[in-house]
């Protein structure tokens, strides 16, 4: 028993293992993550409906969009984004990981009348080229991703980009990072009943790496049968100038900063903060 706990309270090397997929594949943890988009009521996986009308508004005004823009919603999860794009007449593409989300997505598509193309894919796999004059990436997924899935994904939306074409992506801050801590918590049904419909018991470890401004929640999950697994949820913060790096080179000009994907005056003591960042036109 002392080498399994001394074992889950080991601090693993950064990114050393990748389970985000394992969200999405397990029936069971992909409806409550479904469950958890359309809740109103928490953040824990899309914002309040408030912002995100607020959110939409904006970037249909401040981009200048209109029924000839193309806009592409990356980590589209059950459309709540996408959707309100379509009821302002922008053409609009949802890309997203998990086939639960699309497909509840379309199905609200289809029940109001909403013209949106949903694509049940792994994002960093997408390949279109030269399609939208706008790409968004919204809920910090940015943050989620390693250095080299970063390097990717910023190709894959600088490919999907028109000459000229814009993307924002929000992330988490640093000020968000001084405000982690490092713990360790036991708990029983720890997310009530999130991981499994099964009885569990679960080893949370929060860890810090405060050289390259990351922390990983590692969920440890042993159930009733015995099986356990770990799943690793990588976290990023970054810095304006550090994320402008990404960006830059990738061949992207950054343009603005903002609080958040509605807008708000960006300030370093926020949790987030957005980016505006044009395709170069050479």
């Amino acid at each position: 028993m002392y080498k399994e706990l001394k074992n889950l309270n080991q601090k693993p090397e950064v990114f050393q293992s990748y389970t985000a997929d394992s969200l999405w594949t397990d029936p069971h943890r992909a409806e409550q993550m479904l469950s958890y988009h359309l809740n109103s009521d928490i953040e824990a996986a899309s914002r309040n409906t408030e912002f995100i009308d607020k959110s939409v508004s904006w970037m249909i005004k401040h981009f200048e969009l209109s029924c000839e823009s193309k806009v592409g919603d990356f980590g589209c999860g059950p459309g709540l984004y996408s959707s309100r794009f379509a009821k302002e007449n922008i053409n609009i593409t949802g890309i997203d990981f998990s086939k639960n989300s699309t497909d509840y997505a379309q199905r609200y598509a289809q029940d109001n009348n909403l013209t949106v193309e949903y694509i049940n894919q792994n994002y960093l796999e997408y390949s279109e080229v030269e399609k939208y004059d706008l790409t968004i990436m919204i809920m910090c997924d940015f943050c989620a991703l390693s250095p080299a899935q970063r390097k990717q994904m910023l190709t894959v939306l600088y490919n999907s980009l028109k000459k000229g074409g814009k993307l924002i992506i929000d992330v988490y801050s640093l000020a968000a990072f001084a405000a982690r801590k490092e713990s360790a918590l036991y708990e029983r049904d720890q997310l009530f009943g999130f991981w499994s419909k099964k009885d569990y018991f679960a080893f949370v470890n929060i860890f810090k790496y405060e050289n390259e401004k990351v922390v990983l929640d590692k969920y440890t999950i042993f159930e009733e049968n015995d099986e356990s697994y770990t799943v690793y949820n990588w976290l990023q913060y970054f810095s304006p100038r550090s994320l402008a790096v990404e960006f830059e080179q990738a061949g992207f000009s950054v343009l603005e900063y903002f609080a958040d994907v509605a807008g708000s005056n960006f300030s370093e003591s926020n949790a987030e903060f957005a980016i505006v960042a044009e395709k170069s036109t050479l």
